[in-house]
This record gives structure tokens, sequence and C-alpha cells, in this order.
């Protein structure tokens, strides 16, 4: 079911996060039903020693991805990522990147998602698959659910 509300406060409290906010400053995040997409502009402060992104943006990225998608058909409280693995296909250096994560399973107490990272041109960059589960903590103001 679509809950455009849902989705808007899900998407204020992704970019509102300090993470988010304060290191990762070019974030974009749109969700819609059991899906969700994040932008980064790609920046020399998230290279590794080779002049590369660091694989930690990567995961991040998709975990977000998957994450979000799961969390959009999550409505009463806040998901918890309980596994998440990557694959790196190439490095990107320049640019913009997407990362489009889906719900692939669901059921009462498990969720299963994937997420593909994307360059500016196109071609994938990484991919993963993680599993998520509610957590006890309701969506509220006081976690930016607003």
């Amino acid at each position: 079911m679509v809950n455009l509300e849902h989705y808007q406060k899900l998407e204020h409290m992704y970019l509102r996060a300090n993470v988010n906010h304060e290191i990762y400053d070019t974030t974009t995040i749109r969700i819609t039903d059991k899906q969700a997409e994040i932008g980064l502009i790609v920046s020399p402060k998230y290279f590794h020693a080779l002049g590369a992104i660091h694989g930690s943006v990567y995961f991040k990225l998709l975990d977000d991805a998957a994450f979000f998608a799961v969390s959009a058909i999550v409505e009463e409280v806040f998901v918890l990522t309980t596994s998440f693995n990557i694959n790196i296909l190439r490095p990107v250096t320049t640019g913009n990147l997407r990362a489009f994560g889906k719900v692939k399973f669901q059921s009462q107490n498990l969720y299963v998602a994937e997420a593909t990272l994307y360059n500016e041109l196109g071609k994938p960059v990484a991919f993963g698959t993680g599993n998520f589960a509610r957590s006890k903590i309701l969506l509220s103001e006081e976690i930016g659910y607003k």
C-alpha cells in the first residue's frame, strides 16, 4: 500500500541523521512502495589511499537503499539490519552514485532486500543483499520521523 506521508517522514529521518547530515553531505533519498533510491556525489573525502571510493561507502549506500525499501512497508517501528553482504565490482573515482534497493521477501519476522549501486554511466559498481527485522522502537519524532 502506498503511504506518501510515511515515505516523506522516512526521507526526513534519513537526511537529518548525523551520519548523513555531517559526513555524507551530498546524500539524496527517494522512497516508494518496497523500493528506495539513495544518491551520493563522489568526493575525495570518501577515498581510500589509492584514490577511489572506500568500501565502507559502497556498504553504506547499499545497506541504506535496502533498509529503506523495507522501512517503506514497516510503518510502526524502526527496522534493524541483521546481516548484509556486498560484492564490489569496480572502483569509483568521480561522478554520482545511485543505489536502488527493493524488497525481495517478507514474512512476519524477516525481510530480505537487495540493492545495486550504479555509477553515473548506469554501470553497476556493487550489489548486496541483506536481512532485516522489526525492532521494538516506535517510529517517532524523537528519532527524526516527522
